[in-house]
């Protein structure tokens, strides 16, 4: 059996993740919650590592050569993150915690500036918690209209209706480049087009993109795109803010603090120019160079690589899972990423996740943080299996025979 497409050394590569070889309730680590958070390769640990024990100091600030040096290696990770996203500039990169808190930046700094009451924010009907309840919030306090596109059965956007939700009020499109809870790939380039044509403003969710497809901001057009670290192989606690120059310019900060400031007096503040204005108080100085060396590590390998492995995969565990009795895949789109969405009739999502957990298999079980997702298919919740770079074909047989082992016990 085929352990990968030829275009990777799978065998090497699994040798990078440490944890992939160890062993979970006495069977071997079976690992498919990539899209909840990323394993992480030998390289990012040991930069991380080296950063702790050889090259810490706080940056931006000091005199001495510790800090230059940390300075260098954090300010050379944004330059990194720039080549990823082939944005125009470095200062267009702010360093967030997360995409989570990229996009409440986006709410709390342009919106809660820019929108007025009645002004509309469409999103769509697959985006993550994190996509939909910072723009509830604005709406309970700036009465803005929160406006929600449609999915069919297919879980695939239903562009008339989309197109129609757009009216004169609506000021911010803010979609998922990838849907984490079924995988549905949007038409991202399509939507923006739609949007630059009518003058408004784009923010677009990356996560599950960044990981798995080369993403060109400038091509794409998109004014705001957020990802996170940790699913890009990269650390917890670090992600990326990309906004375009001209409208982070005329943002006010989000937070107040040290290393965001020109001068500082009890009557005035002048604020630091980007991307510092967005970054108060000090920083994930290691976490910032754990990403840069996780970036290095994907490119390394390239994302023409990892597509066509991860379409075999994809492809490969959809006639497998096709040979289980009574499961039915959630989210069928005609383009989709690395993640496969089911339920088995007659037992719940929790009882397979923990059945599955004693064959040493991961999976993620629940809602996703997408429950209007689940609304919209009426389940509770769905099993979903998330692929990475790392997974083989004899890990989508694994999966196979742990759900047959479900339908056995539930028989």
């Amino acid at each position: 059996m085929n352990m990968a497409s030829p275009a990777l050394d799978i065998a090497r590569i699994r040798a990078d993740f440490p944890i992939l070889s160890r062993t979970v309730r006495n069977k071997p680590l079976v690992f498919l919650d990539s899209a909840a958070s990323a394993q992480k390769p030998r390289a990012v640990i040991d930069a991380i590592r080296a950063c702790y024990e050889a090259e810490y100091a706080n940056i931006h600030r000091g005199v001495y050569w510790l800090s230059q040096h940390a300075t260098e290696r954090f300010e050379g990770a944004r330059e990194k993150v720039r080549a990823l996203l082939n944005a125009r500039d470095s200062r267009e990169i702010i360093f967030v915690r997360g995409a989570t808190e990229g996009i409440n930046l986006v709410a709390q700094s342009w919106g809660r500036h820019f929108l007025k009451p009645g002004d509309e924010v469409l999103i769509t009907a697959l985006e993550h918690h994190s996509n939909i309840v910072p723009w509830q919030m604005l709406r309970d306090e700036k009465g803005i209209v929160l406006k929600v596109a449609p999915v069919d059965d297919a879980g695939e956007l239903i562009w008339p209706d989309f197109e129609a939700l757009i009216g004169p009020r609506t000021k911010l499109i803010a979609v998922a480049q990838v849907a984490n809870s079924i995988g549905t790939v949007l038409p991202v380039e399509q939507i923006v087009s739609l949007a630059k044509a009518r003058g408004i403003v784009t923010l677009v969710d990356g996560c599950q993109a960044v990981p798995h497809m080369a993403v060109d901001v400038q091509a794409l057009g998109a004014d705001f795109y957020v990802f996170s670290g940790h699913k890009l192989y990269g650390p917890a606690g670090i992600g990326v803010l990309y906004g375009r120059a001209e409208l982070l310019n005329a943002m006010p900060p989000w937070q107040g603090g040290g290393d965001m400031i020109r001068s500082v007096t009890f009557d005035k503040t002048e604020y630091a120019d980007l991307p510092h204005k967005f970054e108060a108080g000090t920083p994930a100085i290691a976490d910032a160079i754990g990403l840069g060396a996780a970036i290095d590590y994907v490119n390394g390998i390239g994302y023409a690589a990892i597509a066509a492995h991860e379409a075999d995969l994809m492809a490969y565990a959809a006639t497998r899972l096709n040979q289980v009795p009574d499961l039915r895949v959630i989210g069928t789109a005609r383009r989709k990423s690395a993640v496969i969405s089911f339920v088995l009739n007659g037992v719940h999502p929790h009882d397979i996740g923990t059945i599955l957990d004693g064959e040493g298999i991961c999976i993620r079980a629940g809602h996703h943080c997408a429950q209007p997702v689940m609304d919209r298919f009426e389940v509770p919740a769905t099993v979903r299996a998330s692929f990475g770079l790392y997974n083989t074909r004899a890990e989508v047989d694994a999966l196979v025979a742990g759900l047959h082992k479900v339908a056995e016990i539930f028989a």
